[in-house]
């Protein structure tokens, strides 16, 4: 039987995903490659699948994973479909009562495998839980923050979160020892259980190309019932971003095409229009202080144009 089915998806990312795919590897107690149970990992008592999906990279990802990584089973599409439809295409051929959505720019520690599934084992009614993640410098990453909202947005782009918290967690004080109900969790490292799922052959919405696809799930898994948690005896570093910096201005403006989406999905044209509203409000001041930044440090000119995109695209979303 096999406990966890892991996800990676793959675009123009190769040393990225080798790194992810041997740490794997090396937190492992046994490669299972018999023609008679398929191939995966072990880890500890569990029994776990790799699915990798390359989404039509040029940098020869493909061949390096299947020729350096025979355990892995391999999907190749043709075209970049995205992050979501990717992840489903896996989902659909996994088998695992549970399923980790593991980026590719991800090292995962030893043990965190076991921790997920020991957890989601002793926690019944946790439908998804997710890692504690580390920076480069082993520095806490956040991972998890309050569900999104029109508001809770505007309250992070005015910088006011920084007097009173209310778009994001206060992590650091924390207690790494300890899980922690959350209500959105970031999808690097998230372990969702299949049964929450109910009879869905989707994971995530394909309707977002990238980007709060897993807000979006985490949305549906709490309005249906399902805790939450952030386990942080998993541990594993993320590297950050490998694939969205490749084109950092149109996935800056994509991350916002996807919150758009999300607020119209739950509450409606209204309820987009007001973030979109408050993004427009927030966004202008900083705006005009890049510009004027920018004639003093030409440095500040991309973040400029960055952000007029954004402006200009919003009300179009």
């Amino acid at each position: 039987m096999i406990d966890l089915s892991i996800l990676i998806i793959n675009w123009n990312t190769r040393d990225r995903v080798v790194q992810c795919l041997q740490s794997l590897r090396d937190t492992a107690d046994r490669i299972v490659q018999g023609p008679w149970d398929g191939p995966g990992l072990t880890f500890g008592s569990y029994r776990a699948e790799v699915i990798v999906v390359d989404n039509a990279s040029t940098d020869n990802s493909a061949a390096v994973v299947q020729q350096r990584f025979a355990w892995a089973q391999l999907i190749e599409n043709e075209l970049n479909a995205g992050f979501a439809p990717a992840n489903n295409r896996a989902f659909q051929r996994s088998t695992g009562r549970y399923v980790l959505l593991l980026n590719s720019d991800t090292i995962v520690h030893v043990k965190a495998i076991e921790a997920l599934v020991d957890f989601m084992d002793g926690h019944p009614r946790c439908g998804a839980g997710g890692a504690q993640l580390l920076n480069a410098d082993s520095s806490l990453q956040p991972s998890c923050h309050p569900m999104l909202t029109p508001w809770r947005e505007f309250w992070r782009l005015t910088f006011l979160d920084r007097i009173w918290r209310r778009a994001t967690y206060d992590m650091g004080k924390w207690n790494a020892a300890s899980p922690r109900q959350v209500e959105t969790i970031k999808g690097a490292c998230l372990i969702v259980r299949r049964d929450a799922l109910g009879s869905s052959e989707s994971l995530l919405d394909e309707r977002y190309f990238m980007y709060t696809e897993e807000v979006d799930l985490c949305y549906r898994l709490t309005q249906a019932g399902w805790k939450l948690y952030w386990i942080p005896l998993a541990k594993a570093t993320h590297l950050g971003e490998a694939s969205s910096r490749q084109t950092y201005n149109a996935m800056y403006v994509q991350l916002y095409r996807s919150k758009v989406q999300f607020y119209r999905k739950f509450g409606g044209e209204p309820r987009a229009r007001l973030f979109k509203r408050l993004v427009m409000i927030g966004y202008l001041p900083r705006f005009a202080v890049a510009r004027i930044v920018s004639f003093i440090r030409p440095a500040f000119a991309a973040r400029t144009d960055t952000v007029n995109r954004l402006l200009s695209e919003l009300p179009k979303m």
